[in-house]
């Protein structure tokens, strides 16, 4: 029974670990202000940058969305890079005369194919402002001159902004729209609490002039995933608070969930992937704690079946500890996502999550993925 009570006391201590990171990412969503458009004219030169491989069904819609801005022609140019496509994805691009293709045509294999791609058309771009997003993204026509409007006041040299899911059509896909909006919190609250930690690749701007200075992806290059956290890692540490998020709806940028819960594992694989790479301790100590909590939950809930009288009162409060303050923090993300009813789901998810968790946090360091047909590690 003492290693019992030995089990017991750690996981609550690590629950009150658990409930004071997650106080904080309130905290640090809290601090970031919404940020209110100014009517002032810009005048930054943008590169809008864009990775692309297989992606025939659902190209031409970011596309049209990206030359629909409500935004200077002359003051924006979008780049397409073609990552070894298989499909017509090269061929709808070439549709588009005010479209720069860039099609990749190295000679032996890489890890790192979408760095490759966006570090080619960097290196090819016009604009001061280097903004990437993905090929199956949607956007409103605001999108571009809201990033370009808090860029020009603020003078942030890399700037994360919202993304979202939209038009699920299961409850898995509506779970995921639940569990990313926790994800984009997350990174928002960090770099609200002037310690960043993640972003998003799909709503991503940052200086040109930044990106040489930290090197660009020199060091994280052979690793597949990593184009955004990693050079968030790396802009922070030298740019320290010039990291902003920008909270406004204009800005948010809409995405799909996966169909199958296969695809959503593999792409949860290589988003983990990257955690190998981190160099900041506080980072690496708050994921530990995380798995830490969820693992100690799965393995009081196995207990609780053998020892209910001593171990079924601490899973409880785990798990109602858990629901309650992810229920605040998700509260005050669906309040701004405008999806609020998602909230419904938070209790089957929270149960589901913490297996989630666990398990992504071995498979995604150990091992090599699938990553659009290709094989990476």
């Amino acid at each position: 029974m003492e290693i019992l009570d030995a089990i017991n006391y750690f996981s609550a201590f690590l629950t009150l670990i658990y409930v004071f990171v997650v106080i904080t990412f309130i905290i640090g969503w809290i601090r970031i202000k919404p940020y209110l458009k100014s009517s002032k004219q810009p005048v930054t030169m943008v590169s809008i940058i864009i990775a692309a491989r297989n992606e025939e069904d659902k190209i031409a819609k970011t596309i049209d969305d990206v030359l629909a801005q409500s935004y200077p022609k002359e003051l924006f140019e979008v780049i397409i890079i073609d990552d070894h496509s298989t499909d017509r994805t090269a061929e709808i691009v070439k549709s588009y005369e005010s479209i720069h293709l860039i099609q990749l045509n190295e000679a032996k294999a890489l890890n790192s194919y979408k760095k490759m791609a966006i570090q080619t058309a960097i290196g090819q771009a016009k604009g001061d402002l280097i903004i990437t997003t993905d090929a199956d993204c949607r956007m409103g026509a605001g999108w571009l001159a809201t990033i370009v409007n808090y860029y020009e006041a603020t003078g942030c040299k890399m700037i994360s902004s919202p993304v979202a899911y939209f038009e699920e059509k299961s409850f898995f896909e509506r779970a995921q729209a639940l569990e990313f909006a926790y994800l984009i919190g997350l990174g928002a609250s960090t770099i609200g609490n002037k310690n960043p930690s993640t972003c998003n690749g799909a709503n991503l701007a940052y200086e040109k002039k930044a990106f040489f200075e930290v090197g660009g992806f020199k060091g994280i290059d052979d690793l597949a995933s990593g184009d955004d956290e990693l050079l968030l890692h790396k802009m922070s540490a030298i740019y320290g608070d010039k990291i902003g998020f920008l909270k406004n709806k204009d800005a948010v940028v809409y995405t799909h969930a996966k169909e199958t819960l296969g695809e959503f594992i593999q792409q949860r694989r290589r988003w983990a992937s990257k955690s190998t790479r981190y160099k900041d301790k506080s980072v690496i100590i708050l994921g530990v704690s995380v798995w830490l909590f969820n693992l100690s939950i799965i393995i009081n809930a196995l207990l609780a079946i053998f020892f209910p009288a001593s171990t079924l009162p601490f899973l409880i409060f785990q798990l109602a500890a858990k629901l309650l303050v992810e229920f605040i923090f998700l509260n005050n993300m669906m309040n701004f996502f405008k999806r609020k009813a998602l909230l419904w789901w938070l209790p089957i998810l929270n149960v589901l999550h913490i297996i989630y968790i666990v398990y992504i946090g071995i498979a995604g360091n150990s091992g090599k993925y699938n990553w659009k047909g290709r094989m990476v590690k």
